[in-house]
């Protein structure tokens, strides 16, 4: 099986993402608004939410909510071993399904922290 490049996908995405957005038009606008408001720092750091996210995306099993989340996660500051702790939280709150999505977050983070989990 071919390795995902979760850069690539991340771009197909967000391409997707801005069609949807123009074409719901108010309801997608609401909802990336929503998004928006939520993920601004508070009580908690976006860093923070955005681990957060990525812990809900895999138990979710969600491909574009785990790139997109990891990405935003390593861009605010979050570090490789964070994001190996949030997939451990994951794996304990959700069990098998979070083992086969984790992976799928760690793989991805491999590519955008340039690292070697193997």
């Amino acid at each position: 099986m071919a390795e995902t490049d979760y850069k690539e996908f991340l771009k197909h995405a967000k391409g997707n993402t801005a069609r949807l957005q123009k074409q719901t038009k108010k309801v997608g606008m609401d909802y990336f608004k929503m998004h928006t408001d939520a993920m601004e720092p508070g009580a908690i750091s976006k860093k923070n939410k955005e681990l957060i996210s990525l812990a809900i995306a895999i138990s979710k099993q969600c491909d574009g909510c785990i790139t997109s989340h990891l990405a935003s996660a390593k861009e605010d500051g979050a570090t490789i071993d964070e994001i190996v702790e949030v997939v451990n939280v994951a794996i304990m709150m959700n069990g098998g399904p979070a083992v086969v999505y984790g992976g799928k977050a760690l793989e991805a983070a491999e590519q955008f922290y340039g690292v070697d989990l193997k």
